[in-house]
């Protein structure tokens, strides 16, 4: 499978410090891959980084384009959307509103409300509740909200930060199900960054385990899901 991401000696941080060494993935065309690592390894800063939303230094590809220096808005258009951690919510607005904002780039109004239907197919609490501020959401209703504003760009590549965080596992299990619907029916390629590496390792394809902003092991899911050895040092189980 030829690949829609590429990294390359990817390296960022925060002023003086630096979070990031030198991180080389690749994400397929169509599909889904993780990266793992205890909190503070980096798996934030490296989805920010992609986005253009801090300093970084190295390359980035998209279908073989370059985009990294790029500014954020640029990368939107090329077709990354970001679901950050914390969700990044529009609190004041309405379920619908929050989704039109999702679409601000695009100018294809009929296809717009179309997709206004398509995802609410996928998650039909938020028909439910389109009027309803966000802020008086669920915390999985508004994670599914933060997922449907991303897809109202119609990306190529979504990023996603720890979209289990915070919520209750059955809500967990209904959230992940949609997302490999919405890969195996759109296309739509994911790098997905995880602390639940036993859902994560379900859902990707590829994995990428981050130790304090380095790439120390990287295979194919099935792989590192059977291997006892880095089971035990890098994913605790």
């Amino acid at each position: 499978m030829a690949a829609l991401l590429e990294v390359r000696e990817l390296s960022a941080g925060y002023g003086s410090t630096q979070v990031l060494h030198g991180v080389g993935l690749e994400v397929a065309q169509g599909g889904i891959t993780t990266v793992l690592g205890a909190n503070g390894a980096g798996k934030t800063t490296l989805l920010r980084a992609l986005c253009g939303m801090i300093r970084s230094a190295g390359q980035v590809r998209l279908r073989g384009e370059l985009i990294s220096g790029r500014a954020t808005e640029d990368i939107v258009r090329q077709g990354v959307a970001h679901v950050p951690d914390g969700r990044g919510t529009f609190l004041d607005l309405t379920t619908e509103e929050n989704l039109k904002l999702g679409a601000y780039t695009r100018k294809d109004k009929k296809l717009v409300a179309e997709d206004f239907e398509r995802l609410f197919g996928y998650f039909p609490r938020l028909r439910e509740r389109r009027h309803q501020q966000a802020g008086t959401l669920s915390g999985g209703e508004q994670q599914m909200l933060a997922l449907s504003r991303a897809l109202m760009l119609r990306p190529s590549l979504l990023l996603l930060d720890e979209p289990s965080f915070g919520l209750a596992p059955l809500v967990v299990q209904d959230i992940f199900r949609i997302m490999r619907r919405i890969n195996q029916e759109e296309g739509v390629s994911m790098l997905l960054v995880e602390q639940n590496a036993t859902l994560a390792l379900d859902l990707a394809d590829h994995v990428y385990l981050l130790e304090t902003g380095r790439v120390v092991v990287s295979g194919l899911s099935s792989v590192i899901r059977n291997d006892e050895a880095v089971r035990r040092s890098y994913l605790g189980y």
